[in-house]
């Protein structure tokens, strides 16, 4: 089916989906900080509920607005629009990226006061070093091939259950907990908790994550060819129906 929703209904469903995914995200990061004193216990747990929490919103809002919830993976559908693909012009990607982020302070703000903490104070935890702005360039580049990669082969409804381990799995094996996500990063400052970031902090992760969607936009194209190179030659086997929905391109933090 053809997705006929208005800009509005979009932009407010990636704002919505964005503040859910912040909720999830930090609220099961204070709350498995204040059930156990062991930090790789509390770390389970909150890749656990990242993951679930994000495939669950992926499902909901992808017929709706593809459920970005990430900035990065919005931008990456901006550029394979001027590539000649499908994707958001940039008046939606715009509309996308603000939406995004407003939603992602607003969940940040939902998790803290759920948790009767103080709503809008910022994060004291420093995240510097290069070796984290690395794993997030890995972070955020693995994200966007991920999804690349299945939408160019024609398996985009792969991608919740895909998107939603390789976050859990990232969350592990990258130096930065894989925050991936320029929205989600700014929520995160409103939240000095388990998960939060120090605004201090902020530009060396959005611009480490930024870099990190530039290349893994470019290895989706070196491994899989241009999107509209594959639809010309019809190299998917995606059904008839999907093809006409927009592409389910989430993202967060999501990693988050």
């Amino acid at each position: 089916m053809t997705n006929k929703a208005s800009l509005l209904r979009r932009a407010a469903a990636e704002l919505i989906g964005t503040a859910g995914l912040l909720v999830v995200v930090i609220g099961s990061g204070i709350q498995a900080a204040s059930l156990s004193r062991d930090t790789g216990v509390a770390l389970v747990a909150n890749s656990l509920a990242t993951a679930i929490g994000l495939g669950l919103l992926i499902t909901l809002f992808g017929p709706l607005s593809g459920a970005h919830l990430n900035p990065v993976v919005t931008l990456t559908a901006w550029w394979a629009r001027r590539a000649g693909g499908e994707g958001l012009a940039a008046r939606e990607a715009f509309a996308y990226a603000g939406a995004q982020t407003v939603g992602a302070v607003v969940g940040a703000v939902v998790a803290e006061m759920m948790f009767g903490r103080t709503p809008g104070t910022f994060s004291t935890q420093v995240r510097g070093g290069g070796h984290l702005l690395i794993g997030e360039i890995v972070a955020t580049a693995g994200l966007v091939l991920v999804i690349q990669g299945l939408d160019r082969i024609g398996r985009p409804r792969l991608i919740p259950a895909a998107v939603a381990s390789y976050i859990a799995a990232a969350i592990w094996f990258t130096s930065s907990s894989s925050f991936a996500n320029p929205a989600g990063t700014v929520g995160r400052a409103f939240s000095d908790s388990f998960t939060g970031i120090a605004p201090q902090s902020l530009p060396g992760f959005v611009a480490a994550q930024l870099a990190g969607g530039v290349l893994g936009l470019a290895l989706a194209t070196f491994l899989y060819g241009r999107d509209r190179d594959r639809t010309a030659s019809g190299q998917t086997d995606a059904p008839a129906s999907m093809a006409d929905m927009p592409r389910p391109s989430p993202g967060f933090e999501a990693s988050v």
